[in-house]
Protein backbone atom coordinates (compact mmCIF):
# COMPACT_ATOMS: atom_id res chain seq x y z
CA UNK A 1 0.00 0.00 0.00
CA UNK A 2 0.78 3.93 -0.42
CA UNK A 3 0.21 5.06 3.03
CA UNK A 4 2.98 1.75 3.86
CA UNK A 5 5.37 2.72 1.08
CA UNK A 6 5.01 6.65 2.56
CA UNK A 7 5.83 5.20 6.18
CA UNK A 8 8.79 3.35 5.67
CA UNK A 9 10.55 6.37 3.66
CA UNK A 10 8.98 8.78 6.38
CA UNK A 11 11.18 6.04 9.25
CA UNK A 12 14.04 6.03 7.06
CA UNK A 13 14.42 9.83 6.36
CA UNK A 14 13.79 10.34 10.08
CA UNK A 15 17.13 7.91 10.40
CA UNK A 16 19.14 9.42 8.22
CA UNK A 17 18.37 13.04 9.55
CA UNK A 18 19.61 11.97 13.22
CA UNK A 19 22.72 14.08 14.68
CA UNK A 20 25.64 11.85 15.06
CA UNK A 21 27.69 13.63 18.25
CA UNK A 22 30.92 12.03 17.92
CA UNK A 23 32.52 12.71 21.33
CA UNK A 24 36.26 12.65 21.84
CA UNK A 25 38.94 13.10 24.72
CA UNK A 26 41.64 12.15 26.71
CA UNK A 27 40.84 8.71 28.74
CA UNK A 28 38.60 9.69 31.81
CA UNK A 29 38.06 13.33 30.64
CA UNK A 30 34.19 12.32 31.54
CA UNK A 31 32.96 11.40 27.83
CA UNK A 32 30.92 8.19 29.20
CA UNK A 33 29.51 10.50 31.99
CA UNK A 34 28.69 13.20 29.76
CA UNK A 35 26.90 10.33 27.24
CA UNK A 36 24.92 9.04 30.13
CA UNK A 37 23.83 12.93 31.12
CA UNK A 38 23.09 13.81 27.40
CA UNK A 39 19.54 11.84 27.66
CA UNK A 40 20.09 10.36 24.42
CA UNK A 41 20.91 6.93 23.51
CA UNK A 42 25.03 6.59 23.20
CA UNK A 43 27.64 4.00 21.85
CA UNK A 44 30.67 3.25 23.81
CA UNK A 45 33.53 3.08 21.12
CA UNK A 46 35.43 1.46 23.70
CA UNK A 47 33.53 -1.57 23.22
CA UNK A 48 35.22 -2.20 19.85
CA UNK A 49 38.54 -2.83 21.96
CA UNK A 50 40.44 -6.42 20.39
CA UNK A 51 40.41 -9.42 22.74
CA UNK A 52 43.56 -10.20 24.03
CA UNK A 53 44.91 -12.91 21.84
CA UNK A 54 43.92 -11.25 18.75
CA UNK A 55 46.77 -11.74 16.35
CA UNK A 56 49.34 -8.37 15.29
CA UNK A 57 48.08 -6.61 18.21
CA UNK A 58 50.25 -3.27 19.45
CA UNK A 59 53.07 -4.00 22.26
CA UNK A 60 54.36 -1.64 24.36
CA UNK A 61 58.41 -0.95 24.15
CA UNK A 62 60.25 -3.16 26.74
CA UNK A 63 60.71 1.03 28.44
CA UNK A 64 57.29 1.43 28.62
CA UNK A 65 56.45 -1.67 30.32
CA UNK A 66 59.40 -0.96 32.68
CA UNK A 67 59.91 -5.06 32.86
CA UNK A 68 61.50 -7.45 30.88
CA UNK A 69 59.89 -10.14 29.11
CA UNK A 70 56.99 -12.81 30.95
CA UNK A 71 54.20 -10.71 31.42
CA UNK A 72 51.15 -11.84 30.75
CA UNK A 73 50.09 -10.55 27.31
CA UNK A 74 47.20 -8.00 28.08
CA UNK A 75 49.50 -6.10 29.88
CA UNK A 76 52.27 -5.97 26.95
CA UNK A 77 49.86 -4.97 25.04
CA UNK A 78 49.45 -0.80 24.01
CA UNK A 79 45.55 -0.32 24.61
CA UNK A 80 46.19 3.01 23.58
CA UNK A 81 47.21 2.72 20.11
CA UNK A 82 44.35 2.56 17.27
CA UNK A 83 45.72 -0.59 16.23
CA UNK A 84 44.19 -2.37 19.43
CA UNK A 85 40.77 -0.98 18.31
CA UNK A 86 38.45 -2.65 15.23
CA UNK A 87 37.78 0.82 13.79
CA UNK A 88 35.34 -0.95 10.76
CA UNK A 89 33.37 -2.75 13.07
CA UNK A 90 32.70 0.71 14.77
CA UNK A 91 32.08 2.57 11.64
CA UNK A 92 29.62 -0.41 10.73
CA UNK A 93 27.70 -0.28 14.11
CA UNK A 94 27.19 3.54 13.45
CA UNK A 95 25.59 3.21 9.75
CA UNK A 96 23.60 0.11 10.75
CA UNK A 97 22.01 2.53 13.83
CA UNK A 98 21.63 5.05 10.94
CA UNK A 99 19.89 2.72 8.58
CA UNK A 100 17.59 0.90 10.95
CA UNK A 101 17.89 2.83 13.98
CA UNK A 102 19.09 -0.64 16.20
CA UNK A 103 22.70 -2.54 16.56
CA UNK A 104 24.10 -5.57 18.18
CA UNK A 105 27.19 -4.28 19.30
CA UNK A 106 29.85 -5.93 21.92
CA UNK A 107 30.34 -5.61 25.68
CA UNK A 108 33.83 -5.10 26.64
CA UNK A 109 35.61 -5.73 29.66
CA UNK A 110 38.63 -3.77 30.04
CA UNK A 111 40.01 -5.64 33.01
CA UNK A 112 39.73 -9.18 31.24
CA UNK A 113 40.65 -7.52 28.07
CA UNK A 114 38.14 -8.97 26.73
CA UNK A 115 34.70 -9.08 25.14
CA UNK A 116 32.33 -10.76 27.54
CA UNK A 117 29.10 -10.74 25.13
CA UNK A 118 26.47 -8.04 23.40
CA UNK A 119 24.01 -5.39 23.73
CA UNK A 120 21.60 -3.86 21.65
CA UNK A 121 21.65 0.07 21.21
CA UNK A 122 17.83 0.98 20.31
CA UNK A 123 17.91 4.57 19.15
CA UNK A 124 13.99 4.94 19.60
CA UNK A 125 12.74 7.99 18.63
CA UNK A 126 15.78 10.18 19.50
CA UNK A 127 17.00 12.82 17.16
CA UNK A 128 20.83 12.27 17.99
CA UNK A 129 22.96 9.93 19.33
CA UNK A 130 26.64 10.22 21.24
CA UNK A 131 29.64 8.23 20.33
CA UNK A 132 31.80 8.07 22.46
CA UNK A 133 35.40 6.80 23.39
CA UNK A 134 39.32 7.13 23.66
CA UNK A 135 39.92 6.96 19.63
CA UNK A 136 37.35 9.29 19.06
CA UNK A 137 39.60 11.29 16.78
CA UNK A 138 40.34 8.37 14.03
CA UNK A 139 36.71 7.62 14.47
CA UNK A 140 36.19 10.99 12.73
CA UNK A 141 38.71 9.94 9.79
CA UNK A 142 36.96 6.75 9.09
CA UNK A 143 33.34 7.94 9.39
CA UNK A 144 34.46 10.81 6.79
CA UNK A 145 36.07 7.94 4.60
CA UNK A 146 32.87 6.08 4.83
CA UNK A 147 30.42 9.04 4.03
CA UNK A 148 29.05 9.45 7.56
CA UNK A 149 28.60 12.94 8.93
CA UNK A 150 29.27 13.56 12.67
CA UNK A 151 29.54 17.04 14.76
CA UNK A 152 32.73 16.83 16.40
CA UNK A 153 33.24 17.49 20.18
CA UNK A 154 36.47 17.26 22.27
CA UNK A 155 35.68 17.44 26.33
CA UNK A 156 38.79 19.63 27.26
CA UNK A 157 39.14 19.77 30.82
CA UNK A 158 42.28 20.65 32.93
CA UNK A 159 44.94 17.74 32.83
CA UNK A 160 45.61 17.72 36.36
CA UNK A 161 41.88 16.75 36.79
CA UNK A 162 42.02 14.35 34.30
CA UNK A 163 44.74 12.19 35.29
CA UNK A 164 43.09 11.59 38.84
CA UNK A 165 39.41 11.43 37.86
CA UNK A 166 41.51 8.62 35.18
CA UNK A 167 43.46 7.07 37.92
CA UNK A 168 40.59 6.98 40.94
CA UNK A 169 38.21 5.32 37.91
CA UNK A 170 40.72 2.35 36.63
CA UNK A 171 41.36 1.85 40.54
CA UNK A 172 37.84 1.54 41.45
CA UNK A 173 37.58 -0.44 38.38
CA UNK A 174 40.46 -2.71 38.57
CA UNK A 175 41.43 -2.06 34.73
CA UNK A 176 45.16 -3.50 35.04
CA UNK A 177 47.85 -4.14 37.18
CA UNK A 178 49.15 -1.07 39.40
CA UNK A 179 52.21 -0.42 38.10
CA UNK A 180 51.05 -0.15 34.78
CA UNK A 181 48.08 2.32 35.80
CA UNK A 182 51.19 4.51 37.33
CA UNK A 183 53.08 4.43 34.16
CA UNK A 184 50.13 4.46 31.79
CA UNK A 185 48.81 7.21 33.77
CA UNK A 186 51.66 9.52 33.66
CA UNK A 187 52.51 8.40 30.06
CA UNK A 188 48.98 10.17 29.34
CA UNK A 189 49.19 12.96 31.17
CA UNK A 190 52.38 14.02 28.50
CA UNK A 191 50.43 13.14 25.67
CA UNK A 192 47.05 15.32 26.38
CA UNK A 193 48.76 18.53 25.38
CA UNK A 194 49.41 16.93 22.62
CA UNK A 195 46.17 15.04 22.26
CA UNK A 196 44.69 18.24 22.34
CA UNK A 197 46.44 19.63 19.54
CA UNK A 198 45.39 17.12 17.01
CA UNK A 199 41.94 17.78 17.99
CA UNK A 200 41.93 20.92 17.16
CA UNK A 201 43.62 20.43 13.82
CA UNK A 202 41.31 17.84 13.31
CA UNK A 203 38.54 20.57 13.69
CA UNK A 204 36.98 19.07 16.72
CA UNK A 205 35.25 22.33 19.03
CA UNK A 206 36.77 21.99 22.45
CA UNK A 207 33.94 21.96 24.94
CA UNK A 208 33.48 21.63 28.64
CA UNK A 209 31.51 19.18 30.61
CA UNK A 210 28.61 21.98 30.88
CA UNK A 211 28.72 22.64 26.92
CA UNK A 212 29.23 19.36 26.23
CA UNK A 213 25.54 18.49 27.36
CA UNK A 214 24.04 21.89 26.06
CA UNK A 215 25.57 21.44 22.43
CA UNK A 216 24.23 17.27 22.48
CA UNK A 217 20.92 18.33 24.06
CA UNK A 218 20.79 21.55 21.11
CA UNK A 219 19.93 24.10 23.37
Amino acid sequence: MASDRFAVTGRREQLLSRRVVLLAGPSGSGKSRVARLAGCPSLNLDDFYYDADHPDLPLLTKSDRGFEGGAPLAVQIDWDDPGSWNAAEAVAAVDQLLQSGTAEVPRYDISRSARVGSHRVDLGDATCFVAEGVFGMEMAEHCRSAGVTVERLFLDRPRILVMILRFVRDLREHRKPLPMLVRRGLALYRADAGLRRRALAADFRMVGLRQALSVISGS
